[in-house]
């Protein structure tokens, strides 16, 4: 892997695939420049795809304190080593750092988003806030495992698979992520969708969801295209949250090169 270093001198691993126009590939919760690598492989034959290792994990640093600017500022040192603009596309909590990017007046070419993950009613603000807080107190007591399982039982996996999970060896992997789920929740910040700063941002940009995704995220997909002043919205058809590369990928193209 290659590295960029950011704003406060932080290294952030890439690696890039193929060649042609650039774009950057934003992951989610618990995930690593390897998460993105299918729907890396999947793009590169028409674009130059960059995926990288978000600040605290992977082969990337994590300079202490962590605010959400400078993971933006990280997303700027890998534009930069696309050339100075790209198309971005993020997914869930990556997602919404791309938007807050884009809202931050990053080099932003065009936006696609996967079901950033906010709340639309008060119901959903309200379990986001419950999650953040309980969320923060594992992590200061260094309950690594109970956050992990936290979040997942949050995003909806079964107990029972939370249990084969524990037990298996992508556990430690896991674990090992279990603090940057506080950077997640940082760049979601309250919970909502952040409406009055999304309609500055100018980019072409596409919102999609699975259409067999919970309803919240399907909601939160359609308010965030709706808030975009050039969002337009797509839905998936059999999709859920993890959505699968080879369905993607064709979609992605198409609006990168629209």
């Amino acid at each position: 892997m290659s590295t960029a270093i950011s704003g406060d001198g932080t290294p952030v691993a890439y690696r890039r695939l193929g060649e042609g126009p650039p774009v950057i590939l934003v992951g989610g919760a618990l995930s690593t420049a390897e998460s993105q690598a299918p729907l890396a492989k999947l793009l590169a034959p028409a674009f130059e795809v960059l995926v990288y290792d978000r600040r605290g994990r992977g082969a990337s640093g994590d300079t202490a304190p962590y605010t959400v600017e400078r993971e933006i500022e990280d997303l700027a040192a890998l534009i930069a080593e696309a050339g100075g603009s790209a198309s971005v596309y993020g997914v869930s909590s990556g997602a919404a750092l791309v938007l807050e990017a884009a809202a931050a007046g990053v080099t932003v070419t065009q936006l696609a988003l996967y079901e950033p993950p906010y709340a639309v009613d008060p119901a959903d603000l309200a379990a986001h806030s419950a999650y953040a807080e309980r969320l923060g107190k594992l992590l200061d007591r260094e309950s690594r495992d109970d956050a992990v399982e936290l979040f997942l039982s949050v995003v909806g996996v079964l107990p029972e698979a939370v249990a084969g999970m524990r037990r298996s060896p992508m556990w430690a992997d896991l674990t090992a992520l279990a603090h940057t789920l506080a950077y997640d929740s940082a760049v979601l910040g309250p919970g909502g969708v952040p409406a009055e700063r999304l309609k500055g941002i100018r980019t072409r940009a596409m919102v999609v969801d699975g259409g067999c995704s919970p309803v919240l995220l399907r909601n939160a997909a359609r308010s965030v295209a709706r808030a975009l002043p050039r969002g337009r919205h797509r839905t998936l058809t059999g999709q859920t949250h993890d959505v699968a590369p080879h369905v993607l990928a064709p979609v992605l193209e198409e609006f990168f090169t629209a």
